[in-house]
C-alpha cells in the first residue's frame, strides 16, 4: 500500500473537515459586534445582551470540539511527514505563534466572559472573540496559501526567506478570502441555528457577507488556476465556486439548511483544490536551486505509517460518530426568549 499517499489524503480531510467546522465558529465569533447588538436604538443592553449570549450559545456545545480536527491534523503532520512538519514550523514560526495566541484569546473570551455579571467585565471578552475569531482565519489563510504557492527552501530543505517572503499578494489574499468566507458561513449557521430577529438580520448579513466572500474566493480560485491547472483543480474550484453560489441562492430564498451546506461544500471543494495543486509536493520551492518536499522524501517510516494507519480505522469512526452525535443533541433553534437571567459561575 501507497501508505504516504493515504497519510497525505487523511491530513487533507482532518484540513477540509477543519475549515468547515470552525470556519463556522470563526464567523459566529466575529459577526458579535455585528449581530450582538439591537438594531432599535434605545431598546436597551440588555436586549443586545442576550443576542450575543444566543450566537455563543449556538456554537457552545462545537467550538472545542471542532478545533480537535486542527490539533489532530497537526499531529497527523508531525508523525507522518516529520519533515514537512519541521520545515513548516520553521517557515511559518511567526504566523503560526500569532495563530496559536489568537486561539487561545479567543477560547478565553468564550470560556471567561460569562463569569461575572459586569458589562466591561464582558466587553473585554467579547474584543478578544472577535479579534481572535478574525486573526484565525486570516492567518491559517496566509499559511496554507503560502504553502501551495512555495516558499523559499534550499537544497537542504532550510527555509532561506523572511516574514516579508509570506506576506505576498497571494497569500494576503487566501487570508483575506477565509476571513470572508468564515463570516457567511457563520451567518448561515445562525440563520439554522437560531429564530427571530437574530436569525433575519443573519440572512442579510450573509447575503451582504457572501458577495464579498464570492468576488474573493473568484480571484483566490482564478490565481490557483493560473499557476496550479490542472482538470481536477479546475473541476474542484468549479465546484467550490457552484457551491458559494447555490447557498447564496439558497440563502436568498429563506432556504437555511441548503444555504449552510453550500458554504460548506465551497470550503471542501476550495481545500481539495488547494491539496490536489500541492500534490506531490508538500512544501514546493520557489527556488531554481531549491529542493522541494514531497510525501516520499518528508514522510515517516513504513512501520510508522503502518501503526498509524490501524489507529486510523480504529478512532477515526468513533470520532465521526461523537462528532455527528453531537450536533444532532444540539440541533434545536435558539432565540432570545430562551436567555435566561445571568447565573455566576464560581
Amino acid at each position: 500500500m501507497d501508505y504516504p499517499l493515504i497519510w497525505f489524503i487523511l491530513i487533507a480531510v482532518l484540513w477540509t473537515g477543519y475549515l468547515v467546522l470552525e470556519g463556522f465558529d470563526f464567523g459566529v465569533g466575529a459577526l458579535l459586534p455585528v449581530l450582538g447588538r439591537h438594531p432599535h436604538v434605545g431598546a436597551g443592553v440588555d436586549e443586545a445582551e442576550k443576542r450575543r449570549r444566543v450566537m455563543l450559545t449556538a456554537i457552545g456545545p462545537h467550538w472545542d470540539g471542532n478545533e480537535v480536527w486542527l490539533i489532530t491534523a497537526g499531529g497527523a503532520m508531525f508523525a507522518a511527514f516529520p519533515h514537512w512538519y519541521a520545515t513548516m514550523f520553521s517557515a511559518f514560526y511567526l504566523p503560526l505563534l500569532l495563530l496559536l495566541v489568537a486561539l487561545i484569546v479567543r477560547n478565553m473570551g468564550l470560556e471567561y466572559r460569562h463569569k461575572r455579571d459586569d458589562d466591561t467585565w464582558r466587553r473585554r471578552w467579547d474584543a478578544a472573540i472577535i479579534t481572535g475569531s478574525l486573526l484565525a482565519p486570516f492567518l491559517v489563510g496566509v499559511a496554507l496559501t503560502n504553502i501551495v504557492r512555495g516558499v523559499p527552501l534550499d537544497k537542504d530543505f532550510e527555509f532561506v526567506g523572511s516574514l516579508g517572503t509570506l506576506l505576498n499578494l497571494p497569500s494576503l489574499l487566501g487570508g483575506a478570502t477565509f476571513v470572508a468566507l468564515s463570516v457567511t458561513h457563520g451567518a448561515l449557521f445562525l440563520t439554522v441555528k437560531t429564530e427571530g430577529a437574530v436569525r433575519e438580520d443573519a440572512r442579510e448579513v450573509a447575503a451582504r457577507s457572501g458577495g464579498v466572500a464570492a468576488v474573493l474566493a473568484l480571484t483566490l480560485l482564478g490565481w490557483l488556476l493560473g499557476t496550479q491547472w490542472s482538470v481536477t483543480v479546475a473541476s474542484l474550484a468549479l465546484i467550490a465556486a457552484l457551491g458559494l453560489v447555490a447557498g447564496l441562492v439558497a440563502n436568498h430564498a429563506g432556504q437555511e439548511h441548503a444555504a449552510f451546506a453550500g458554504t460548506a461544500v465551497a470550503w471542501v471543494g476550495a481545500a481539495s483544490a488547494y491539496f490536489v495543486a500541492l500534490f506531490p509536493a508538500v512544501m514546493p520551492t520557489t527556488l531554481a536551486d531549491g529542493a522541494s518536499l514531497t510525501i516520499d522524501n518528508a514522510a515517516s517510516t513504513t512501520m510508522t505509517l503502518q501503526i498509524m494507519s490501524v489507529a486510523a480505522l480504529l478512532f477515526l469512526p468513533i470520532v465521526l460518530a461523537y462528532t455527528a452525535w453531537t450536533y444532532w443533541v444540539f440541533r434545536r433553534r435558539l432565540s432570545t426568549s430562551h436567555i435566561p437571567a445571568p447565573v455566576l459561575v464560581k
